[in-house]
Parts: C-alpha cells; structure tokens; sequence
C-alpha cells in the first residue's frame, strides 16, 4: 500500500538533511525513508527548508513576539488547508510542540510525536478533543511521565543510522553540542571542563528566542576562554568526525530529557557520554560501561579523567543493537499503514469516530 504524508514541522526551527534539534531530525529521517520506500511525502516547514519529498514552505519568521509567533501558526494552518484541499493524504504527522495551533480541526488521522518533556506541552494539547488524533511518545521513560487521563500509543524510540559513524584518531578535547539554552547546561560543561583542565568544543545553534540569546550572551560567552572555544553550529561529515574523534561527549542537560540523538550518535561514533541522569539519558547511558552518569561539574570533571576506561568498541556495540535508525522508520510505517486503514473505514462510513477513542491503543490494534 503506497503511502501519502504529510509531516508538520515546528515553524521556528528549519529542516535540513542533517539538522540540529532533534525533532527536526526525526522528520527529516522519515521523509527520506518515506520517500525513499516510493511512497509520497510532504513537508510543511519554514522557508530555507532542505527535504527529500516535496516542501510547502511557509514564511520563515523569528519568534521574538506573540504577533510574530501568530502570524507563524496562521501561515501552517493555511499551508495544511491547501495541502488537504489538494492532495488525499493518508496521515498528518506533527512534530512541532505547538503543534494544538494548527492541529485540523478534521481531516485525516493525525500522529503527534512528542519529542519534549510532557509537562512543556499545555493541558489541552495533551487531551486532544480532535477525532482521529494519537499521540506518540519517544521513549518508554517519558510516557512514564504522562498523567493517568493522557492515552499515548506505545513508546517509538528514536533511531541514528549507526553505519554514518567511524572511527577517528581521539582528540584531547570534550565535545558538547546541542541546541543553545539553559536547560542544556552548556555552562556546566564548561565550568567542568576548566575544573578538569581539559579543552572542550562547545558547538551548537543558538534559535533566535529571547531566553536562548540571554543565555548565551550572559551565560556562556563570558565562560569561553582559549581552552574552552566556541565553534558554532556544525552538521554532516564535520559533526560526525567531531563526534567520534573527541575524548568524550558531555550532556549536562537539566531537562527531563525524552531521548538524546545527541549520546545516541556519540556512542555510534564510539565516544563515551557524560550525562545528568535526567530523563531518558539514564536508560541511555550505561554508567561505567559507556560513560557516567554525573550529578554536577565537580562530577562531571572526575568523569572525564576515567573515559579511557570506557570501551569505545562497546559504546558502538551498544548503539547498534539498541539505535538503529532501521527499527524506528520500520515501526513507523508500520504505525503510518494501520493509520490509513483507519482514515479510510472512517471516509467510506464503516466506522464511527466521534470524539478521540478512550483507548487509542485497542483502536490501532484491531
């Protein structure tokens, strides 16, 4: 049965083949398996977007206001009204984490991944009133998480194309890398990293948010010295050479993490991870065997001195069996088919959906 998609990007973050948030990254992965299995594809995301079926760009536009943000939502809601006017699409995707302001109010079954903490998203974006809508967390540790009143389908991890990684001769730096904000800790990273008296890589994007750039300017800059650098926002074949040549990998994130593609491609790369063991990154990281799990920079800078006690065999051994990008694109087209069937009982009135199924689980099964 061939497919028709339509994935809905978070408006304020482009996707690109390699991108840096982790949403963004997920879609892209999709679309290219999607696209690549025949199957049609379309993209709803911000203009500047790079993807491999077919992109309905909307106006990029900075989320420095609500107006702005506004005009944002209004641009997506019209770009799936005309897609869904055109095109007979079999499922919706969403992956921004606004996504309940431009969610169609009907239409064709609707799959909401969750990539964030749930307690980011608001009480009624998470108790859907809109028939024919899922929602999907990410990890088995975040649907943990969810209120007893909140259905969720059964956790889809997020997978990295382990084959993409190879061996490099090691650096005597840290690397930390991600999206640029508070909850990231990229302070931490480096105050441990000057408390080890080791030379670290900070790299990374900083989104035009207020909070981020604050952050940034206040937190950040002012840490960076000749030692501990900033190299900015890097992607592709430089991003996975960094990846796998640095000492280890530090993700001081203070956030309940719901997955870490971040660790993922690190012990791909064979790199040791030092993390807080919030969220997912506790069931990520193997502590002592693929890196530690740390409560703060004085820990942190312990750890560092122990990663060449880490197997770096063992990290990728690690990262195949359990990241493989082939296993999630593999239980999302499973997810994407049985979605179809349902859209099409519902268009030819063999079922009735008049409100979101009290078990969304027991309704995919049948």
């Amino acid at each position: 049965m061939k497919l028709t998609i339509l994935s809905v990007a978070f408006p304020f973050a482009r996707v690109s083949p390699d991108p840096l948030g982790g949403a963004e990254q997920v879609l892209a992965q999709l679309d290219r398996a999607l696209v690549a299995a025949g199957h049609r594809s379309f993209v709803v995301a911000a203009a500047g977007s790079r993807v491999a079926g077919r992109l309905v760009s909307v106006p990029w536009v900075e989320p420095a206001s609500d107006s702005a943000r506004n005009i944002a939502h209004h641009a997506v809601r019209r770009a799936v009204e005309r897609v869904l006017a055109q095109v007979r699409v079999d499922a919706i995707h969403l992956h921004g984490a606004d996504f309940d302001l431009y969610l169609p109010p009907n239409g064709p079954p609707a799959l909401v991944t969750l990539h964030l903490p749930l307690d980011w998203y608001g009480p009624a974006a998470l108790r859907p009133q809109r028939p024919l809508t899922w929602l999907q967390p990410v990890s088995t540790t975040q649907a943990r998480a969810a209120p007893s009143d909140v259905s969720l389908l059964p956790a889809i991890a997020n997978g990295i194309d382990c084959d993409a990684f190879e061996p490099q001769r090691k650096l005597d730096c840290a690397l930390v890398l991600g999206r640029v904000c508070a909850e990231k800790g990229f302070h931490d990273a480096i105050d441990a990293c000057k408390l080890a008296d080791v030379p670290l890589l900070a790299a990374g994007t900083v989104f035009p948010w207020p909070a981020h750039r604050r952050y940034f300017t206040y937190e950040v800059r002012p840490r960076l010295d000749a030692r501990r650098r900033w190299i900015g926002a890097i992607g592709g074949r430089r991003k996975r050479r960094l990846l796998a040549a640095a000492r280890c990998v530090l993700v001081p994130s203070r956030a309940a993490e719901t997955s870490s593609l971040v660790a993922m491609e690190a012990l791909a790369a064979g790199t040791p991870v030092i993390a807080y063991p919030n969220g997912a990154l506790a069931d990520l990281v193997e502590h002592g065997v693929t890196g530690y799990l740390v409560d703060g920079p004085a820990s942190m800078a312990r750890a560092i001195y122990c990663v060449d006690r880490i197997d770096p065999e063992a990290c990728r051994r690690q990262a195949r069996e359990r990241f493989a990008l082939e296993h999630t694109v593999a239980a999302y087209f499973r997810l994407y088919q049985r979605l179809a069937e349902i859209g099409g009982a519902a268009r030819q009135g063999r079922a009735a959906f008049d409100g979101p199924p009290a078990s969304p689980v027991a309704l995919l099964a049948r």
